[in-house]
């Protein structure tokens, strides 16, 4: 009986995960009818507007212009709604063999149970909610009915609607993700005059998600970019702080834009991290990626981050404010490193020191040594650590050099750590390790201390 539950819990997974489906499916539809009606209230206008520009001659043409509109209107809202009925009915269906389902769980009886699973099963196997195409079979867009007349009067007989261009493709051979920037390239399809002319631009759009089924990608509003010239455009200056970046593109000639292309989801991992307030100490004043403490004193406190580092390789950034007096950044064992304790004291962290109280200096601390470094104070300090590998380097961004470097076996999970004796730091997550890295690891291999 036990196996049959397990074999009953996985239905019920998949049925949760069709009943999340539909209503998202349900959801599109419903917008797609929302924007059917604005596109078809749009266009329409734009064709009346034009029709009283004409004489007696064009209303018959008109009036088969205006009955082509309403005919395809009418079939993709015919097509909707029949969408619309066979999803609503395919969720009821879903909903009370999930219901259903669920009960059967509780019965004790272990025929009454065998029987109902049995139902179940073939219930599931006929289930409507399994053989429904879940997206919609007509797009909002009637952009393909746009009129000007301006320059076709003299030839009445020949009007028709302009054409918009074919939706481009997007090339995932030339896509790259580098340094926190996309670059998107893409094919453009068609520019014969039977496509409506030459492309005069291209408009992107893109969104952040942590789903890899686009048909689930929901909530998030698109960032546009407009007015591309060319195949390819770089969006820069992002924080990866989702797994993807899902992009679309569509060609705009002079009479309209065309249907955007199928969307590409874009990977975009990086290393993410806050703050462990557990292990910060009460004067301590934490924001989302900021650490304040008030006043200077002879202790030094000490806060870690939210996140472990136990394989591949990891890069942040830390900005000392403007008030900042002294501070550490590196990382450590979890386990070993107090609210008091400071950074580079113990074999089990491992830190760049800069302070600015009295005279200005930097250090490179692990297991209570100190090695001085002839740096100027860096500005903004990029951590980067490999853990596979043993390797911490800490970067000056700005300037693009090497403070230091440690070479060493790690044996249990990281956390990033910092200590703030009085002032201000801000920390930059979210970021891919920096292409300017390689420079550093092909030439900086060999320990440092």
């Amino acid at each position: 009986m036990e196996h049959q539950k397990e074999a009953l819990r996985r239905i019920i997974s998949t049925l949760a995960s069709k009943n999340e489906e539909l209503h998202h499916f349900l959801e599109s539809v419903d917008n797609t009818v929302a924007g059917l009606q604005e596109e078809s209230c749009k266009v329409m206008s734009e064709l009346e507007e034009e029709l009283e520009k004409l004489s007696s001659a064009l209303k018959e043409r008109g009036a088969e212009l205006g009955d082509i509109i309403n005919k395809e209107k009418q079939r993709k809202e015919a097509e909707l709604e029949r969408q619309l009925l066979e999803g609503r009915f395919a969720l009821l269906s879903c909903e009370e063999l999930l219901e259903f389902a669920n009960q059967t769980l509780s019965v004790t009886n272990e025929e009454e149970f065998f029987t109902a699973a049995k139902q179940i099963k073939e219930r599931v196997t006929m289930a409507p909610a399994f053989r429904l195409t879940t997206r919609p079979m007509v797009s909002e867009n009637m952009s393909q009915y746009t009129v000007d007349f301006s320059t076709e009067r003299a030839g009445l007989q020949r009007l028709y609607f302009l054409p918009v261009p074919g939706s481009p493709e997007i090339d995932t051979s030339r896509c790259a993700v580098r340094d926190n920037a996309i670059t998107v390239a893409w094919q453009p399809i068609g520019e014969t005059a039977e496509d409506g002319g030459p492309i005069e631009r291209y408009e992107l759009e893109y969104r952040k998600t942590n789903c890899d089924n686009l048909l689930r990608v929901r909530g998030a509003c698109w960032e546009k970019i407009c007015d591309i010239r060319n195949t390819q455009v770089t969006i820069s200056g992002l924080k990866f702080d989702t797994l993807f970046v899902v992009v679309r593109v569509r060609a705009r000639n002079k009479a309209a834009a065309g249907e955007f292309s199928e969307p590409v989801a874009m990977e975009t991992r990086a290393f993410n991290f806050g703050f462990d307030a557990a292990t910060a100490h009460a004067e301590l004043k934490m924001a989302e990626s900021r650490v304040r403490r008030e006043r200077f004193a002879g202790e030094s406190y000490t806060v870690l981050g939210d996140q472990d580092m136990n394989k591949g390789c990891y890069y942040w950034e830390l900005r000392p404010l403007d008030d900042w007096k002294s501070l550490s950044v590196g990382v450590a064992y979890r386990g070993n490193l107090g609210r008091f304790d400071q950074l580079g004291k113990s074999a089990g962290s491992w830190c760049l020191f800069a302070s600015q109280w009295l005279q200005s200096s930097l250090a490179a601390k692990h297991n209570n040594r100190a090695k001085a470094l002839d740096w100027q104070l860096p500005q903004r300090i990029g951590i980067y650590c490999d853990y596979d590998h043993g390797d911490l380097l800490f970067v000056d961004v700005d300037r693009l050099c090497l403070l230091h470097s440690f070479k060493t076996k790690f044996v249990q999970p990281l956390v990033p750590a910092f200590t703030v004796w009085c002032g201000s730091i801000t920390i930059a997550t979210g970021l891919q390790v920096p292409s300017f890295m390689g420079t550093f690891l092909e030439t900086h291999r060999t320990p440092s201390q």
